[in-house]
């Protein structure tokens, strides 16, 4: 929700008790909409604007709040009146958002079916630009010990070895693991390249005793489970 403001009203114009700040500290953070914690990030506007106008130009700028998180410095400051001291304010609140929410998600979640493994994994990579290749290293109760990317760029064999994946299995004294990549196209259907890895990790995986239980395609907010789909 944006709040529409003349452009000759200043920041300073709104009635004490409007402001962002004043309404945080009476009615909670919880309270407030997206262009006004932003606001309050940016701190303050240009001459020729409000902090909350500059606020409403940021998320006009990346349309939707999710996609704040895959944004740049170079692109935040791409903004008319958005300098490095604000642009970085914002990516630095952006990342304490990811680190407390990862946080959380990491405290012994356990998973339990393919759909389990891709709630945990999607807020991450269902909008990520570029192929991730990421993995979850569980122990003997299914719980997540760690998560790791092992690379980024387009899938194939001769770039996504074994030894990368099982080398750090070992290290975290993992018991499974569940490999997972995304498509940046949205569409989650495995490709040969696909099926291919996923065969040399099962090989792999029976050699070292350490089972790869799955491996997900994360799309455009769906999944597809290889294994549920037959390919192991």
């Amino acid at each position: 929700m944006t709040i529409d403001l003349p452009p000759s009203l200043m920041i300073r114009d709104v009635h004490i008790a409007d402001r962002p700040r004043e309404r945080l500290v009476r009615q909670g953070a919880q309270s407030l909409s997206n262009q006004e914690l932003i606001a309050i990030l940016l701190r303050t506007g240009t001459k020729q604007e409000s902090v909350l106008h500059l606020a409403n130009r940021v998320l006009n700028f990346i349309e939707q709040i999710q996609e704040l998180k895959n944004t740049t410095l170079e692109e935040i400051m791409s903004v008319k009146g958005i300098g490095e001291a604000k642009a970085v304010q914002l990516l630095a609140a952006v990342e304490l958002g990811r680190r407390l929410a990862q946080q959380q998600t990491d405290e012994k979640f356990t998973i339990r079916s393919p759909k389990d493994a891709a709630n945990y994994l999607m807020p991450d990579m269902t909008s990520l630009k570029q192929e991730h290749f990421v993995v979850l290293f569980l122990n003997v109760k299914n719980q997540i010990l760690h998560k790791q990317t092992i690379f980024i760029g387009s899938l194939n064999a001769s770039i996504v070895h074994p030894r990368e994946v099982f080398r750090e299995a070992v290290k975290r004294s993992a018991a499974s693991i569940i490999c997972a990549h995304n498509h940046p196209s949205g569409n989650a259907s495995p490709s040969p390249e696909d099926i291919d890895v996923t065969k040399r990790l099962i090989e792999a995986g029976l050699i070292m005793g350490i089972e790869l239980i799955d491996h997900l395609i994360i799309g455009d907010h769906q999944f597809i489970s290889l294994k549920e789909k037959g390919y192991m």
